[in-house]
């Protein structure tokens, strides 16, 4: 499985890029919102956190390699769960992507089943079962910094984060408002590492 690919950007499409990783160029398929990040960079290095998947049907004799491309590993992770729910799928999850991955996890997470079914390919009955499968695994995505940047490697901090995000909600504040206090302690650029240092922080910034 090819995880990522790091090479010249020489072409921004409708639904793919191509990227040259000499001595091939690769064309990687990429949903709308990475498509519009990656619109002024052709002609730079880019590295993109990738899927692979076969498409085509083996019935019908035909099946093309494709690879999917994400300016992000969490990114990435939210991509393979989306494409967990039933029904959704790999191309109606690409074409849903339209928006920050953060705002997709926050719609997810408060239960927003009229504007999710609003996105490219997702109607009302899917978004019900995008909402029933996945509210309770949004919360590490929806603490996302703006912007798609993820604060100090996200991938070994999540747990830091879901876990104070849940002891926030516990001790009395609402879903939103756990966010913004995670999000404002977390953009002064400060590490923590454990909950109590993160609980710490945030109550000493709001007083």
């Amino acid at each position: 499985m090819i995880v990522s690919i790091a090479g010249k950007l020489v072409q921004v499409g409708e639904i793919s890029v191509i990227i040259q990783a000499a001595p091939f160029d690769y064309e990687v398929y990429v949903g709308d919102f990475t498509r519009r990040q990656l619109q002024n960079q052709i002609g730079n290095e880019v590295r993109l956190h990738t899927l692979d998947y076969i498409e085509g049907n083996a019935q019908g004799g035909r099946l093309t390699p494709r690879l999917i491309g994400f300016s992000t590993l969490p990114e990435r992770q939210f991509f393979d769960l989306f494409c967990s729910v039933d029904g959704v799928g790999v191309k109606k999850a690409l074409r849903a992507m339209v928006r920050p991955v953060k705002e997709l996890a926050v719609l997810i997470e408060e239960q927003d089943a009229k504007t999710l079914s609003a996105l490219p390919g997702i109607g009302p009955a899917t978004s019900e079962k995008v909402i029933a499968k996945l509210r309770r695994k949004m919360p590490r995505f929806a603490l996302m910094v703006a912007g798609g940047e993820v604060a100090d490697s996200m991938q070994s901090e999540s747990p830091i984060m879901s876990d104070t995000y849940e002891a926030l909600v516990m001790l009395g504040h609402s879903e939103a408002d756990a966010r913004k206090l995670i999000d404002e302690t977390l953009a002064t650029g400060k590490k923590f590492k454990d909950t109590e240092s993160l609980l710490t922080a945030i109550y000493q910034r709001s007083k």
